[in-house]
């Protein structure tokens, strides 16, 4: 049995979550259109081309959830995972996710994107472990501040090592899925690194390592 890592957006669904979640917002005429969307897709562009400064992307991303009262954000949740991740979801990776249960591996979504967008699609894949940017929840309300550090590239390394030391788990024969060359630094840490539908910056370096290069897109 191993530990088999997935990281979510663009990996496990076709789309990125953040990003969508932000134009859910829009869409919604939850957050002004003007003034967000721009915004929201230049912090997008960044992520891509592996600058994002996600410190600052935090304050802007988790501000709309310190604006508004836990019940109807939930219920805005709800909405947005029935209509918008719900048609994204990968029926190939749902396959691959069963793949690795049924052999008795312990699967994990670790994704930078926040706990509160992320926690009820993990649970579509049926999955329990998660790993992600944690909003800060205090007296029923969401400060727009995060708990701990960003699950973000090496942060993600930094939140794995600590779940491991409270988990049985090791990282012998590991994996992890990933898109994005933002996760190299955990790639590069397991037994059996898979680029998947990878970015430009990813595919050139799996290429190089020989690493294996797999599409869940059909």
């Amino acid at each position: 049995m191993s530990l088999a890592i997935f990281d979510l957006d663009n990996t496990l669904i076709s789309d990125d979550s953040d990003y969508l979640w932000g134009q859910f917002l829009v869409d919604q005429g939850i957050v002004d259109k003007d003034e967000y969307e721009q915004t929201n897709l230049k912090f997008y562009q960044d992520y891509k081309q592996g600058k994002l400064d996600i410190v600052e992307f935090l304050h802007f991303s988790l501000a709309p959830l310190a604006k508004s009262n836990a019940e109807q954000l939930f219920k805005w949740r709800e909405q947005f995972i029935e209509e918008v991740i719900k048609p994204i979801q990968l029926k190939l990776a749902v396959r691959l996710v069963n793949k690795h249960r049924f052999k008795g591996d312990t699967v994990l979504i670790i994704t930078a994107t926040n706990r509160f967008v992320t926690e009820p699609i993990a649970k579509l894949f049926g999955i329990d472990n998660l790993l992600a940017t944690t909003p800060e929840f205090i007296d029923n309300q969401y400060t727009g501040q995060i708990e701990g550090i960003p699950c973000f590239q090496e942060g993600k390394v930094k939140l794995l090592k600590q779940w491991l030391k409270n988990s049985t788990e090791t990282m012998e024969n590991s994996w992890f899925y990933s898109d994005s060359h933002n996760d190299l630094s955990l790639l590069k840490l397991v037994d059996n690194p898979v680029a998947v539908d990878p970015d430009d910056t990813l595919r050139e370096y799996a290429e190089k390592q020989d690493w294996s290069i797999i599409s869940l897109r059909g």
